[in-house]
């Protein structure tokens, strides 16, 4: 593993410049800057932030890194509540907050390394991470403890943990729920396919379907990247060749499109077509019907994601991977189904 005085030798400069670098202070140029985190990230080199931070009286920092913000609905609030969960924790303990909103532009310009390093930042909490990020693996590499929302990934790295919900466990019961209610042509509007939620949830369901002595056809799984307006139009060109009993949405935002393809159909909710979200949005008791969906407490992920990290942070860590409980909300959006062909 390369250390400091390998990046040093390499980019001309001593080993307090490099030190200075990584801590931003002012009197190092931008070149060269710039110039020392190419290297280091060339040698695959990063500060040793947590020992750092240990052994410093200041206030550590925790690093929240959220991915997709500004590109998401304006009904959407889960990132929100996540950052007010996350806020309480550090607050709670004392320790100080820094922010890092990136879109997927940005994200192939300055690595999540990078920015805790440039900080001083000694763990991060990343919500809207793709397993497909280029930067996911390099995180996982680096020593700086990092907990994910939303991603379970066994991994020997003792400083990377997660939190989130059963995804798996919840869509199952989703499903079990329509297909007790005798629901057996069902859609699936499933999310951004490359996603581990979707991935996980997508499990779920064919859990159900197993207990079921039933399969899940090709045809019947629309990706709708947790869209609203992509829900809707899927759904409303489905609903021109097919009928089926139930749409099982794997977001709220996608079951909203999804009701108004129903309706514009002509087709009653739940009396035609049932339909069930997943997160429970504050928009989703407000619906009418009021949609029927997996509740998920995203200030209470957010607040154990800070607690999870910093405790991984300090080394007083056994489990890494929190479930916080989630819970079906029933409403008016499922119905029995009146029959099977």
């Amino acid at each position: 593993m390369a250390t400091i005085k390998d990046v040093a030798k390499k980019a001309g400069v001593s080993i307090a410049v490099v030190s200075k670098a990584f801590n931003n202070y002012p009197d190092v140029s931008v070149k060269t800057r710039q110039r020392i985190f190419e290297i280091a990230k060339e040698l695959e080199y990063s500060p040793n932030l947590v020992a750092k931070n240990l052994s410093s009286k200041k206030q550590r920092t925790i690093g929240l890194i959220s991915s997709g913000v500004f590109n998401q609905n304006e009904k959407d609030t889960n990132a929100f509540d996540i950052f007010k969960g996350v806020y309480q924790a550090v607050e709670e303990n004392d320790h100080e907050l820094s922010v890092y909103l990136i879109d997927s532009l940005k994200q192939r310009q300055k690595s999540y390394a990078q920015f805790c390093s440039e900080r001083n930042i000694g763990g991060a909490v990343l919500q809207g991470i793709r397993t497909d990020d280029p930067y996911f693996k390099e995180l996982i590499n680096t020593n700086i403890p990092v907990v994910y929302i939303d991603i379970l990934k066994e991994d020997s790295n003792k400083l990377i943990g997660s939190v989130s919900i059963n995804n798996a466990k919840a869509s199952k019961e989703v499903a079990c729920y329509l297909l007790e209610r005798n629901h057996r042509k069902i859609v699936i509007m499933a999310g951004t396919e490359e996603t581990y939620v979707n991935m996980d949830r997508m499990n779920g369901v064919k859990e159900a379907y197993k207990k079921y002595d039933l399969k899940i056809h090709k045809e019947d799984i629309l990706h709708a990247d947790f869209s609203e307006d992509k829900a809707y139009a899927l759904a409303k060109n489905y609903l021109q060749e097919k009928c089926p009993t139930a749409f099982l949405c794997f977001s709220d935002l996608m079951a909203y499109g999804v009701m108004r393809a129903v309706k514009e159909a002509g087709l009653r909710i739940p009396e035609d077509v049932s339909i069930t979200g997943f997160d429970n949005l504050v928009f989703s008791s407000y619906t009418e019907p009021k949609l029927t969906t997996i509740h998920q407490d995203f200030v209470e992920i957010g607040r154990q994601s800070a607690l999870l990290l910093k405790n991984l942070m300090e080394n007083k860590q056994d489990t890494r991977h929190v479930f916080v409980p989630y819970q079906l909300v029933e409403r008016g959006t499922v119905g029995e189904a009146r029959g099977l062909d």
